[in-house]
């Protein structure tokens, strides 16, 4: 797939568009790290969303330097599994887009199974060279992490619910 300066896909702008608007009308939407786990959707949405696995060719997913969640880098040659929520509301979709800091871009991608879906690509500093360990977050950090989102949830419906 061409890439553009910044390294990412080059994708149609119209339909990239489009597809983001979608995104709070419930367009699928593929999770890859913390959000691949029930619990930390149940703290920040107050439910687990119908979902399957899936994967998205051309990306890995990054350990993150002093963090203990991951992000999405281009990466030829490699394959990032996660799973894909279908059903998510505006509202939830709202909330995960606040919950997502200002160094992930949403992005339109391809997955294997030949469909399309939104999902949120680090653009920030201090991607790692190794890949994120999931069963290692589980193990280690997802209750507290789960807790702080649940912690969070409250700030983050304030923030994003209609005035």
């Amino acid at each position: 797939m061409p890439r553009d300066d910044s390294g990412l896909p080059r994708q149609n702008l119209a339909v990239a568009a489009a597809r983001l608007q979608s995104h709070h009308l419930g367009a699928p939407l593929f999770v890859y790290g913390t959000l691949q786990f029930d619990a930390v959707l149940m703290a920040l949405i107050g439910r687990v969303p119908r979902q399957r696995k899936a994967s998205a060719p051309g990306w890995r997913i990054a350990s993150l330097e002093g963090r203990v969640y991951p992000g999405l880098v281009a990466e030829d040659g490699t394959i990032a599994d996660g799973h894909l929520l279908n059903d998510l509301s505006t509202a939830e979709g709202r909330l995960l887009d606040a919950f997502e800091d200002d160094r992930y871009r949403l992005l339109d991608m391809a997955l294997t199974s030949e469909e399309n879906a939104l999902t949120y690509v680090w653009e920030g500093d201090g991607a790692s060279r190794e890949s994120w360990d999931a069963e290692g977050f589980r193990v280690h950090h997802l209750e507290r992490y789960a807790e702080r989102c649940a912690r969070l949830a409250p700030t983050l419906k304030a923030r994003t619910s209609p005035a």
